[in-house]
């Protein structure tokens, strides 16, 4: 198989500014994922995390609407994708790492208290 069209799994995270009216944050959402599946990408999973406090204020903003994404694409999808995430005005942070499998639901485990 060429290198170049192998596809990968990956989990994305993206934080959507917290003043968007829930019609805009909906457009801005789907142009993320528009992005994905415009380039061949398949959307497995979306994880609506909702609206929380980010833990340093970004650009002014103190709060954001977390998204958690499972997609498969070609690999070489990816730069593509963070060049058009940096241009997307309403989106505060995004962070893409490949995944070994989707998660069906999303857990965070206390942290260990080391000592």
């Amino acid at each position: 198989m060429n290198k170049d069209k192998r596809k990968g799994l990956y989990e994305g995270m993206y934080i959507l500014s917290a003043t968007l009216s829930d019609e805009s944050r909906k457009k801005a959402f789907d142009k993320i994922t528009d992005g994905i599946t415009e380039k061949g990408g398949e959307i497995h999973k979306i994880h609506e995390q909702g609206r929380k406090k980010l833990a340093y204020t970004i650009d002014g903003k103190r709060e954001g609407y977390y998204y958690v994404v499972y997609f498969t694409t070609l690999t070489q999808s990816i730069a593509e994708l963070w060049k058009e995430y940096h241009l997307h005005e309403d989106l505060i942070r995004f962070m893409t790492m490949r995944a070994e499998k989707v998660l069906e639901t999303l857990e965070f485990q206390p942290l260990k208290s080391v000592g």
